[in-house]
This record gives C-alpha cells, sequence and structure tokens, in this order.
C-alpha cells in the first residue's frame, strides 16, 4: 500500500520561521488545515505546535478540530451555502462571506444557538473568484451592520487561486483604503485586514506590505515552504515536510513505443504520440501501486531524477527506469516529492495510508532503513 508521511521536527520549524516572521511585523496569522483533509492525527500535529486559529473551507474538517480542541479558533475560508448556516454557526467561530442572504442566515442560526457569529466581508480586487464588487461594497456594509448576533471582524481578499492575479502594493492599499471608508462612515472598528496569504509572504521581505495588512492565511508556504509568488523554495524552509512512498508491482524490460496500428484516447482522453527514433528501443519499466484515483502523476516527482514518469492511469503509474543502474525491483520502495496539489490530492485518498516519518523504525532515515528502499545519493 502506498503511503504518505509527515515530518513533523520539520513542519515545526518551518512554523516557527513563520511565527517569527509575522511577530516581528505584529501580524497575526493562521494555518490553512484544509490540504490535511480532516486527518486527526496530522491536524493534531498541527494543532500541537501552539496555534490558536485554524482556517479550512470543509466542515466537517472544522467539526474534527474543534473534536481536537474547543478553544481553537475556527474559520470557514469560503463563502457559506446557505443551506448549512446553522452548522457553519456550530462549527465555525468566524466565516468569510460575500452573500448578504447568506449572512442574514447565519444571524439567524446565531440568534437560535445563542452565539456570536464573526464574519470578513471578501472584496473583489481583481482575481474574479470570491468577492463584493467595489461599487457595492459600502451599501453591503450598511446592510450587514444591522443583523444580530453577527460581528465584522475584518475586510478580507483573495488573489491568486483561480487566475493567478499576483498581490501587489497598490491592490493592498486599496483593501486598507476601504476598511478605513467603512469606519469612517458607519463609525466602527473594524479589527482585521485578512489581506495576505502564502503568496503575499515575500512582499513583507521585500518593504512593500501596506501596514494596515495584519492578517495573513497560510497553508502552501507552512507545509510545503513554497515562495508562491515565485514559484520556488524558500531558503531556510523545508519543502519536504511530505513525502510520498509506492512500492515496485512490476518491473521488466519493455518497449518504449506501444505496439498496435492505430492509437486511440486512453483513460484520460489524450491520444499518445512517439517520436520514430523510438521504434525498437526497449527500457527498464516499473509499475506502483499509485494510479489517478490518488494522485495526478502531474503534481509528483520521483526524488531519484534518473526515474522519469511514462504514463499513468486509474491504479497505476508506469515510471521508465533507464537502464536501471539503482538495481531496483519488484517489492522496492520509490519515494517521491509532491507540489501543492499533489498532497492535497494524495491526503484526500482514501486508499493512501497517513503516516509520520519519525515513526518508522524508532525514527531513523527512512531511505536507509525500510527494507527494499533503495538509497539515492
Amino acid at each position: 500500500m502506498a503511503y504518505i508521511t509527515l515530518n513533523r521536527k520539520k513542519l515545526k520549524d518551518n512554523y516557527d520561521h513563520l511565527n517569527t516572521l509575522f511577530s516581528k511585523h505584529s501580524i497575526e496569522w493562521s494555518p490553512v488545515a484544509k490540504v490535511l483533509c480532516g486527518n486527526r492525527k496530522y491536524l493534531e500535529s498541527l494543532i500541537s505546535l501552539g496555534i490558536t486559529q485554524v482556517c479550512d473551507s470543509r466542515l466537517a474538517n472544522l467539526k474534527t478540530i474543534k473534536a481536537i480542541d474547543p478553544d481553537i479558533e475556527t474559520v470557514f475560508i469560503k463563502p457559506p451555502a446557505r443551506r448549512n448556516a446553522a452548522r457553519i454557526v456550530q462549527y465555525a467561530d468566524v466565516s468569510f462571506n460575500t452573500e448578504y442572504d447568506t449572512i442574514k442566515a447565519l444571524s439567524d442560526a446565531a440568534v437560535a444557538q445563542n452565539k456570536l457569529h464573526k464574519i470578513v466581508i471578501m472584496i473583489e480586487l481583481g482575481e474574479l473568484r470570491e468577492g463584493v464588487m467595489r461599487e457595492q461594497f459600502m451599501d453591503f456594509y450598511s446592510r450587514v451592520f444591522g443583523l444580530p448576533n453577527i460581528e465584522v471582524a475584518g475586510i478580507g481578499t483573495n488573489l491568486t487561486c483561480m487566475y493567478g492575479v499576483l498581490p501587489n502594493h497598490d491592490k493592498l492599499i486599496q483593501l486598507c483604503l476601504y476598511k478605513q471608508l467603512v469606519e469612517a462612515r458607519f463609525n466602527r472598528t473594524i479589527p482585521y485586514i485578512s489581506g495576505g496569504a502564502s503568496v503575499t509572504i515575500p512582499l513583507i521581505h521585500k518593504g512593500l506590505l501596506p501596514a494596515g495588512v495584519n492578517h495573513f492565511r497560510v497553508g502552501e508556504t507552512l507545509l510545503l515552504g513554497t515562495d508562491v509568488y515565485h514559484s520556488k523554495p524558500f531558503r531556510h524552509m523545508h519543502n519536504d515536510v511530505f513525502r510520498l512512498y509506492a512500492e515496485i508491482i512490476e518491473l521488466s524490460e519493455k518497449p518504449v513505443v506501444p505496439v498496435g496500428e492505430n492509437l486511440g484516447q486512453n483513460l484520460t482522453g489524450n491520444v499518445a504520440t512517439f517520436e520514430e527514433r523510438l521504434s525498437g528501443v526497449s527500457t527498464c519499466r516499473a509499475i506502483v501501486d499509485l494510479g489517478l484515483l490518488d494522485v495526478e502523476d502531474g503534481h509528483i516527482n520521483p526524488v531519484d531524477k534518473s526515474i522519469r514518469i511514462a504514463g499513468a492511469s486509474s491504479d497505476m503509474i508506469v515510471l521508465d527506469l533507464g537502464l536501471n543502474k539503482q538495481r531496483y525491483k519488484v517489492g522496492d520502495i520509490i519515494e517521491f516529492s509532491m507540489d501543492y496539489m499533489g498532497v492535497l490530492r494524495i491526503m484526500n485518498s482514501n486508499y493512501v495510508e497517513k503516516r509520520f516519518e519519525d515513526e518508522i523504525n524508532g525514527g531513523t532515515s527512512i531511505r536507509a532503513h525500510l527494507p527494499g528502499l533503495v538509497s539515492v545519493n
């Protein structure tokens, strides 16, 4: 069975690095835990770092977080479905919102549950995902302020996730100005400007983050050490908190080019093409116990750079080992790195076991001590 590991020490190192950075700039921040897909032991490891607030986009995950620690402040970070209002209020202390009717339903649910529900109102700054349009923003606030058991805790925005619109000083200044306009017009204090995410962190390093932006929501950089703005690893952070392992279940020398008169569409709807020079060429090919049902092959990479992913089907991934100079054999374990979407898909698969790296063989190196795992230097 394929499995993924989480390295708790490296996760703590990344957390401490970010905590120091944000504290230095008087910024509050919250880990985004959705990539953990509600896995209880991984969530417990995250919460044990000392966090007081967790963001997620799935109610089931927030329910698990509350079961682990009822005192953790939970934040639902996508506009809620109105019919889920009662459950949102039950499991989320804060929710991000863009629709008045939904906030009205949250207000009714909060009254019924005798709770105060906090909201962050999202504003559209160009990414064209969630957000109230700027020309409607002031009127939107005027309606929301009259609802009982609702506290407007912040103004926020989302960038990069859908179209890749990058944050910059000008866009975040606009966010700060809208907060000031709301406070001045309605004589209210809005505590938070939640304008920061993993992609915004480089603006801190460059001194381009407006002082008013005082809340960040961070997932990828915490868990993968990624500089999302520049699509590269951050120095002094770990990008191998997670690792994926799959066992070789077949290994044979096979032709590179399929044999058949015509090639039709494969499982994913693609038609494969091959260079004529490869006709008659053979290589060592390994099949591992992992497939597209678990992860898209474009989001994982063998740690051994001599290995190439040749293709994938629903339950198997085929690897090209070339001349197999590492002398892999059936039963050996192949190690993969993953990008953010790779980790997300693997964590969402019920068919991939979740482990802690330091629990395997007493915490010693997996590569050095697991039977059948070839060491790559």
